[in-house]
Order: C-alpha cells, then sequence, then structure tokens
C-alpha cells in the first residue's frame, strides 16, 4: 500500500512540472522563429564561407 501510494505521488510530480516544460519549449521555439526572420536578411547579404568543395562529406 505505501509503494502505491509513493507511486501515484511520483507521478502527480511528474505531471505537475510538464506544464513548465510545455512552456518553455514553446517560447524557445518562438524565439528561433523570431531569430531566423530577423536575421534571414542580414545572413542573405553575407558572403559563402565554405564552398562545397570544402566539405569533408557531401551529403544527398
Amino acid at each position: 500500500m505505501k509503494r502505491d501510494i509513493k507511486e501515484i505521488k511520483n507521478k502527480i510530480l511528474r505531471t505537475y512540472d510538464k506544464p513548465d516544460v510545455l512552456i518553455d519549449e514553446k517560447e524557445t521555439v518562438g524565439l528561433m522563429k523570431l531569430s531566423d526572420k530577423s536575421l534571414r536578411k542580414f545572413l542573405e547579404d553575407e558572403p559563402d564561407r565554405y564552398s562545397v568543395s570544402d566539405l569533408k562529406v557531401v551529403y544527398k
């Protein structure tokens, strides 16, 4: 009985922490999208530092 109560308590605690993790992930994704949009023009105007021939492995 004590083991069952402890297991239920652990499950409740893990469920309780999930919303914070999901909010953090959503904020991170939002910041990444904002960064991508705001830096796109700047990065498009920059010359490429490396060419395809500089790569050690070519992925297809």
